[in-house]
């Protein structure tokens, strides 16, 4: 089935930049993004899924190029934002969503781990941007929404790097709104409690491993935390990254906006 092009067709082109767009929240976020016409550039570390996502949009006709790219390298981030910029002279729209999980009792956990979780979720958010803005890329009324979690706004047992990175993409976002402002441009983070992606499964593997249970135990323990009774999807998760992006969504920035089935509640 082809994906409608709801934008009327004088408009032009609206355009988009997401990171970790080949799975989860991040291809979500692709497909709603093409849903509406974006001209869609997009990252992610494998290769493979990088072309089968490309591949995928392409044969339906939307305007997408998808590049590999290890987002917590800046120099890897400099190229593919300086390419980017041989093509466009504006990016409506930024998708900071790149992310990886990792944690564990304290006292193990490796100087190298701690590094890549903290570069994943917390350094890819600056180097994009910071790309993007010395490229003067990012227009007046532009928008930029990053994905953090509940997790940082709360802490999370085990998870002390994962909950310290993205406590800190909050703060950054908090940060840089007050900096746009008065460009009109809008910064706001979207924090996701538990969703079912492929992350999700690594985490119930890695707890599940940690407190000697079976992953569906771990499953019923969190869905059992939730209110809703359920985890959220990464559909439900775009849905808010989408409508921050509107019109209707431009007095709306330096938030951290929940999508967790009730979860958190601040």
């Amino acid at each position: 089935m082809s994906i409608p092009n709801t934008r009327a067709k004088e408009e032009p082109a609206r355009t988009a930049v997401v990171t970790g767009g080949t799975s989860g929240i991040g291809l979500s976020i692709v497909e709603r993004l093409a849903t509406l016409g974006y001209r869609i550039y997009f990252c992610a570390r494998s290769a493979d899924a990088v072309r089968d996502v490309q591949e995928r949009f392409r044969k339906e006709g939307v305007s997408i190029e998808g590049t590999t790219v290890d987002v917590s390298n800046s120099s890897e981030v400099d190229s593919w934002i300086t390419s980017i910029s041989e093509r466009e002279t504006i990016i409506d729209a930024v998708i900071n969503n790149a992310g990886t999980n990792g944690g564990g009792e304290l006292g193990n956990i490796s100087d190298q781990d701690w590094n890549r979780i903290l570069s994943t979720n917390l350094n890819s958010v600056f180097f994009v941007t910071r790309a993007l803005s010395r490229a003067d890329l990012i227009p007046d009324f532009g928008r930029i929404v990053n994905i953090a979690s509940t997790a940082g706004k709360q802490g999370i047992a085990y998870a002390t790097p994962y909950s310290a990175s993205k406590h800190a993409v909050i703060g950054f976002t908090k940060s840089l709104a007050k900096e746009l402002a008065p460009r009109g441009v809008t910064v706001n983070a979207v924090c996701p409690g538990y969703v079912e992606t492929p992350m999700a499964q690594r985490v119930r593997e890695g707890y599940a491993e940690h407190y000697k249970k079976t992953e569906a135990e771990i499953l019923d323990t969190f869905s059992a935390k939730i209110p809703l009774g359920r985890y959220s999807t990464p559909e439900e998760v775009a849905g808010l990254v989408l409508y921050l992006l509107t019109r209707d969504a431009a007095s709306i920035t330096g938030q951290a906006l929940n999508v967790c089935g009730g979860l958190g509640n601040y």
